[in-house]
């Protein structure tokens, strides 16, 4: 059975997920965005939110 979950909580989701899968495959970015934005059925305007949080935190460090 599938659930229905707000957006919100499918793109922290995939903030997670993207935090995670970083570690073990640093150098595959763009790879990660786009599998997160399958996996999680993010919208392209969620998508490129994602991918402007990623550099924002990188940014700040």
């Amino acid at each position: 059975m599938t659930t229905i979950m707000p957006q919100s909580e499918l793109v922290k989701k995939a903030v997670v997920y993207i935090y995670e899968q970083r570690k073990k495959y640093p150098k595959n970015f763009n790879k990660l965005l786009d599998q997160a934005g399958m996996r999680f059925n993010l919208s392209p305007k969620e998508a490129e939110m994602l991918k402007d949080f990623f550099k924002q935190s990188e940014s700040d460090h």
